[in-house]
């Protein structure tokens, strides 16, 4: 099976939500599509270890916002490589309410879905959710998978769907140069060493959190 040919599937970059009573959950995910336009229903993919994904099951409903190409990385950082089981994630996360879930507002567009199916694969479910309110649509344009692995130099967290493509293509294009990996969110720069002023574009973390990745 040649895995390539799935490179080049169109992903968008998302952050869906849900509450548990008072607690605010979420994280980042690439595998969203839309399935209808009237009556308008909503696909998603999350991974089962991910604490969003119980909070989802209990409560049959999530927010979903759609990332622009310009939204704060940290945003990425704080829900894709963090768990909402120990983490506030929206404790630095400017975000609002929709229907009673969490939104962010750093977005081009954000809903909130009831769950009206779901379908479990060996790693993943797929949520089918009829979309019950939308709200917050720009000219922004939204940011897609391929802008954050190449301008932002992004990683994907190890629950994406994408996760085991994107170690094959690490291993294609190696570049014979220092390589320094940060131990947060997997972000790497690429130099002699990480400057002490430097400060990781997806987690916010200091130089300090980067290690030396051997070849």
């Amino acid at each position: 099976m040649d895995k390539k040919v799935l490179r080049n599937l169109s992903y968008g970059v998302y952050v869906v939500t849900s509450k548990e009573n008072d607690k605010k959950v979420g994280c980042v995910v690439n595998s969203v599509m839309q399935v209808t336009s009237n009556n308008p229903t909503i696909a998603v993919s999350i991974n089962h270890d991910n604490y969003t994904n119980k909070v989802i099951k209990e409560t049959k409903k999530f927010g979903l916002s759609i990332l622009k190409y310009n939204s704060d990385s940290k945003i990425i950082g704080e829900f894709g490589f963090k768990s909402s089981r120990d983490t506030n994630k929206f404790e630095d996360t400017s975000y609002e309410e929709m229907n009673g879930i969490p939104v962010i507002t750093d977005s081009c567009g954000k809903m909130v879905c009831e769950v009206i199916d779901m379908m479990e694969t060996g790693t993943h479910t797929v949520f089918l959710g009829k979309v019950i309110e939308a709200d917050g649509y720009t000219n922004d344009n939204p940011m897609t998978y391929r802008y954050y692995h190449e301008k932002l130099k992004g990683t994907s967290p190890k629950n994406a769907p994408t996760y085991e493509e994107e170690k094959e293509v690490k291993q294609e294009n190696r570049v014979k140069t220092k390589k320094w990996k940060c131990k947060i969110c997997g972000y790497v720069y690429e130099g002699e060493s990480v400057p002490e002023d430097f400060i990781c574009p997806i987690c916010g973390q200091p130089h300090t959190e980067f290690y030396l990745v051997e070849d």
